[in-house]
């Protein structure tokens, strides 16, 4: 199978990527997690104007009914430039949940959802935030109101408990879209150990040692080169796991679980490579490095664990075997 991108999303990508170069996106996230949202607002609206928000949303409620390998297309960008936000919760989530006017909303970039999806999306993100609060109990939907704050790896990433409401109707499909939050967060994954990768090779490129720059000493060279065969790994499996999910294919839940899994490796080692070429410059809060270390490693274990991943796999290629 060959993933190649059509021209218009190549040019979708980069239409997201000229937006947010010329936009402070570390200085919005660092503002949202102070619990000054205005500046990630600000981006937000921005960004539903190229159409990110409305891709998933059907037509019939102002969306665009895209394709998920567009929507992979556009959340590898948002993960390259660490954008803050409920962005799973609402673009790939919420149109699995439910068919109803709130999508409109959503399109227009108007609303923002904070989805709970227990067992293994069980806190709220940015609930706070969100004018959407719904948690999913089985095939049912409830709004909720968000509880006590809870501390979080990536303080970007703000979670809160969740107390159920009232009932709001049954859930489209449950199961959909907890694949979609998968997919999504493993092209968010997988943009963010891009960057890792980008900003390492730009530092080797720069800093010197013992009279050169230190990419040019084997050891280096090695280590990025792992990262850049881990990322070209798993680059193709979301891409694979987007059309599964298009497709309704039989095998869905096996190759989003797949796809999950290796590109959070792949940003998980181009994190650890990340800092190593750094070294403690990667430590500084000014650096934007450090707003990516968290990022992936909050990530790595958002919408489903990485057990919880291999067992979906090891499950289903067994009943394959079998």
């Amino acid at each position: 199978m060959r993933f190649a991108l059509s021209a218009e999303q190549k040019d979708f990508a980069a239409s997201i990527g000229d937006f947010l170069s010329d936009v402070d996106t570390a200085a919005a996230a660092r503002d949202w997690a102070a619990g000054d949202p205005g500046s990630g607002l600000t981006l937000w609206r921005g960004l539903a104007g190229i159409g990110i928000t409305g891709l998933l949303v059907p037509e019939r409620f102002d969306g665009l009914g895209a394709d998920p390998v567009d929507l992979v297309v556009a959340f590898e960008r948002l993960g390259y430039h660490a954008v803050p936000g409920p962005w799973v919760d609402t673009a790939a989530v919420l149109p699995m949940l439910l068919e109803d006017e709130l999508l409109a909303g959503v399109a227009a970039g108007e609303t923002l959802a904070s989805v709970a999806l227990p067992p293994h999306v069980p806190y709220a993100l940015d609930a706070d935030v969100a004018e959407a609060r719904i948690a999913v109990a089985g095939t049912r939907l409830h709004a909720f109101a968000p509880g006590r704050a809870l501390p979080s790896v990536d303080s970007c990433r703000r979670l809160f408990e969740v107390r159920e409401g009232e009932v709001l109707g049954a859930a489209v499909d449950p199961p959909l879209a907890f694949d979609a939050g998968v997919l999504a967060t493993a092209a968010q994954l997988l943009g963010a150990g891009q960057w890792l990768l980008d900003a390492a090779v730009d530092y080797a490129r720069q800093r010197r040692q013992y009279g050169r720059e230190i990419g040019r000493y084997q050891a280096v060279k090695h280590l990025l080169a792992d990262v850049v065969t881990r990322l070209e790994l798993a680059r193709p499996l979301v891409h694979a796991a987007a059309i599964a999910v298009r497709d309704g294919a039989p095998t869905r839940a096996r190759d989003v679980s797949a796809a999950k899994v290796a590109a959070g490796e792949a940003a998980y080692l181009a994190a650890r490579t990340g800092l190593q070429v750094h070294g403690a410059i990667g430590y500084t809060a000014e650096h934007e490095l450090g707003l990516r270390l968290a990022k992936v490693r909050a990530l790595v274990a958002a919408w489903g664990t990485r057990g919880m991943h291999h067992r979906r796999v090891l499950d289903a290629v067994s009943g394959a075997v079998a």
